[in-house]
């Protein structure tokens, strides 16, 4: 049996933009943050399941920034905003409506992942200076942020899914494109099969 096994067009989002972040699910969507052509913005949309809506922007304009969460209750944290103000390490919950300061990451860090929701929140991976490709891995309570057991691949751009206490990041850099896979149990990484292909 194959069910919806192509891609179909859905409403064009308003501003067009890389190293944006989202979360939610295919009906109920929230997207934020990124570098459309006039530069780093805050810009937040939901959508719907048929079209964007504008919401209220991020406090601090970023992109390639990691996120965990819901459209009615995402975490934003790290990020770019421009070339003499990276790596940062500011965080911001979304409640559907308005984004409010959360306290910051422990490492300031672009290009990152997350995965979870927002009271309970996994940031992995990403790129800092000095340091390049980071393996860091940190916790979030809904409050604030522990350090735990890093990843075994430090990367950046990787791809990540699950929850904090079952967490699964893939693929990335480090320094080149890399297939390594590697899943978290709530404490410690732990390698896995590789992606098929680079």
């Amino acid at each position: 049996i194959k069910i919806n096994a192509a891609w179909s067009s859905g409403g064009a989002i308003n501003t067009g933009r890389n190293g944006i972040e989202s979360e939610g699910t295919q009906t109920a969507n929230v997207a934020f943050g990124g570098n459309p052509a006039a530069g780093i913005t805050g810009k937040t949309e939901e959508y719907n399941g048929t079209s964007w809506t504008e919401s209220g922007d991020l406090n601090k304009a970023r992109g390639y920034l990691g996120s965990c969460g819901t459209q009615t209750a995402a975490l934003a944290f790290g990020g770019f905003n421009a070339p003499g103000d990276r790596y940062l390490n500011n965080s911001e919950e979304y409640d559907g409506s308005s984004w409010t300061e959360g306290n910051n990451l422990n490492t300031g860090r672009d290009i990152l992942k997350g995965c979870g929701t927002q009271t309970a929140g996994l940031a992995f991976g990403g790129n800092k200076n000095p340091g390049g490709n980071q393996a860091l891995t940190e916790e979030y309570n809904g409050t604030s942020w522990s350090e735990q057991n890093d990843l075994a691949t430090a990367r950046r751009g990787c791809g990540g899914a699950g929850t904090q206490t079952a967490g699964l990041c893939f693929g990335g850099e480090n320094p080149d494109t890399t297939a390594d896979t590697e899943e978290y149990n709530g404490s410690a990484w732990a390698e896995q099969n590789n992606l098929p292909s680079v």
